[in-house]
């Protein structure tokens, strides 16, 4: 399975931890702006970097650079973000899993841009399983069907949300809080921090767009 993982430019401290995926087989790392520099210091070397990189010093620029022979830059005025450039960069691998991190813990709109951005991937592109995480958090956008959720010592909070509209037919199992076809509506917080019991739970819904949020702390 190919995982692109995308590294943004938000406060180092909220990266997620990237020793798993250095440790699996087809991951393709891709640095967006300071993201590059975050995963050179890991000893990370990009497949690929992009953005217009104005957080880094020409210094930090040349060294980025130098790890990696593609390198996508552009000018400062354009309409994407440079995480949208490098979300867009990573489906070109046709990836089955997309991860991106170095989003959160900083300034809330490109927070907000960048949960737009995956959310308009996901639903364009339902087959790639499109993830936002952190050193704490994990957050996904599901789509009506049914998914198994494995347990995670690292994930033991699982909260569920509506997300544009109503979410129908909700049946969980397997988790602290079973329903039977429930519905979570628009700006309830009823189905926020359940737990999974086991090895794996479950959730099926038939309509709507549900954001899962999986948490540790």
């Amino acid at each position: 399975m190919t995982t692109v993982v995308v590294c943004a430019g938000g406060p180092k401290n909220e990266l997620c931890s990237f020793s798993t995926f250095q440790q699996q087989q087809d991951v393709v790392f891709i640095g967006a702006d300071r993201g590059a520099l975050y995963l050179v210091e890991q000893g990370i070397t990009p497949h690929a970097i992009v953005g217009d990189f104005d957080s880094l010093t020409d210094e930090e620029y040349q060294a980025v650079s130098a790890q990696t022979k593609n390198q996508q830059r552009f000018q400062q005025e354009k309409n994407e973000t440079d995480t949208d450039l490098a979300l867009l960069k990573a489906l070109t691998y046709t990836p089955q899993e997309i991860v991106l991190t170095g989003v959160t813990g900083g300034r809330l709109d490109h927070y907000e841009a960048a949960v737009r951005a995956i959310y308009r991937l996901q639903k364009k592109h339902p087959s790639v399983e499109l993830k936002i995480m952190n050193a704490t958090n994990m957050l996904q956008f599901l789509l009506p069907g049914t998914y198994t959720i494995y347990a995670d010592d690292g994930y033991r909070y699982l909260s569920f949300f509506a997300y544009e509209e109503t979410v129908r037919d909700v049946t969980l199992r397997q988790v602290k809080y079973e329903t039977t076809n429930e519905e979570i509506s628009l700006g309830t917080s009823r189905f926020t921090s359940n737990e999974i019991i086991g090895a794996a739970g479950s959730i099926s819904f038939s309509q709507g767009i549900c954001l899962m949020i999986r948490s540790i702390d």
